[in-house]
């Protein structure tokens, strides 16, 4: 489990192919990896791989073929700059919200405005996950923890302050970069918990279901 507060910035040294899948080789920049111990998990780019191989200054990953294929890891090559974020501890604060590290689709940036000394993106995410994204509920992208501001259906606006800006690779987003998305747990679970039996995977919720669950009287 992670908390979506970037921890440093990283760079990739290398994409080794490994016969359909890959291994990354990650600097980590100013990550402490004093306390990472083999098979630990770092959150790069939002997505929860395992350090196979480290030392102070890199850590290695093995990606698997679905990774590649459901992230933007695909798109790195050396050099890419990457958010780094090590796996929470009990004692960890928690300044984000409970992120797993599990991609749940892509999205797209649409546009960036400058709004005084922050910026607003404007990022679409896929139909299917449009539903479990609420204003001024968490979602994370590329790993970092934010707050969704504005919807329109599978749109939605974020601000991004210059602390932010500074501390990720937010700041190298342009209209058209793809991003990792990973929507709130709770409103996945929540779901979960109030559809039917029969309706797993059929309707979702209804005002039935949220009548039974004591939502609507």
């Amino acid at each position: 489990m992670f908390t979506g507060i970037i921890e440093a910035l990283g760079r990739i040294k290398n994409i080794e192919p490994t016969g359909g899948d890959m291994r990354l080789h990650v600097d980590v920049g100013s990550l402490d990896m004093s306390d990472v111990q083999h098979g630990d998990s770092i959150a790069v780019n939002g997505v929860c791989l395992t350090a196979v191989e480290f030392d102070k200054k890199h850590f290695v990953a093995d990606v698997s073929n679905e990774t590649i294929v459901l992230t933007s890891l695909k798109d790195l090559a050396t050099g890419s700059e990457v958010n780094l974020e090590k796996a929470l501890l009990p004692t960890t604060r928690l300044g984000g919200h409970l992120v797993s590290g599990h991609v749940d689709g892509l999205g797209e940036v649409l546009s960036i405005k400058e709004s005084s000394r922050s910026i607003v993106l404007t990022i679409r995410s896929p139909e299917e996950l449009k539903h479990y994204i609420a204003m001024k509920g968490s979602i994370c992208i590329d790993g970092t923890s934010l707050t969704v501001n504005k919807i329109s259906n599978t749109d939605f606006e974020i601000n991004i302050v210059p602390h932010t800006q500074q501390r990720t690779i937010i700041k190298n987003y342009q209209p058209g970069t793809k991003v990792n998305l990973e929507v709130d747990l709770i409103a996945r679970y929540l779901e979960r918990l109030l559809m039917k039996q029969d309706d797993i995977t059929g309707n979702g919720i209804t005002l039935e279901t949220l009548a039974k669950a004591g939502f609507v009287r």
